[in-house]
């Protein structure tokens, strides 16, 4: 099957999962971390979701009035007739669904994901391999460290403040070529701010330094 890769924006918008264990909670982690409102619904849940913070906890079964307003489902509980009477009703009332154990029975499946604070990989076979979708995406955990989040941290403080002064946005992408060429991830990684501010000088002058842009 061919799917459509797409980057949800999810924030604020109700998400509902159905299923108290430690599937729900995987489903349930990753929503609230991007911001999501999330309800779960399940007669009973386990400790990680108990202590969850930040969700709506609903301690019963799922009614299908349950999925009104709801922006997305993950069917997560244990039962396969469950889910699948779970993905029957979302579809019936145009709800986009994951069905847990049948992923390819629903709406979208989910990749494996490398995260850098604002970079984010996400890789899938299709659901032809998940094997190979986890060793990609070590991979890429090895090939991009943490200095990528405060990279894209130090791109997005000084894109606001070009964009703050006016400058012109045609010539914003030299400007982010000629810092991509500087190496930039790996100073940071040093912690070589001064190789790092003489860069940002070079490149935008005066007023351009990591301890503004990117303040601890």
């Amino acid at each position: 099957m061919k799917y459509y890769p797409i980057f949800l924006n999810v924030k604020d918008r109700p998400c509902l999962v159905v299923g108290g264990g430690r599937v729900g909670a995987r489903k349930t982690s990753t929503l609230v971390s991007a911001g999501a409102s999330v309800t779960v619904v399940s007669p009973e849940f386990g400790d990680q979701l108990a202590a969850m913070p930040g969700i709506q906890r609903e301690h019963r079964f799922f009614d299908p009035e349950d999925l009104d307003g709801v922006f997305l489902v993950f069917a997560a509980t244990s039962d396969t007739a469950v889910n699948q009477w779970i993905l029957a009703e979302a579809q019936k009332a145009g709800v986009l669904c994951n069905s847990a154990g049948a992923p390819d029975q629903g709406d979208f499946i989910l990749p494996a994901v490398m995260s850098r604070g604002d970079l984010i990989c996400a890789v899938s076979t299709s659901g032809a391999s998940p094997a190979l979708a986890r060793k990609i995406r070590m991979d890429l955990d090895h090939a991009y460290g943490p200095e990528y989040a405060a990279f894209l941290e130090l791109m997005r403080a000084v894109r606001e403040k070009l964009l703050a002064s006016g400058h012109d946005p045609d010539e914003h992408q030299q400007i982010f070529r000629a810092m991509m060429k500087k190496n930039l991830p790996g100073l940071l990684a040093a912690n070589d701010v001064h190789a790092v501010d003489a860069i940002l000088y070079e490149l935008l002058g005066s007023g351009f330094e990591v301890k503004d842009l990117i303040p601890q």
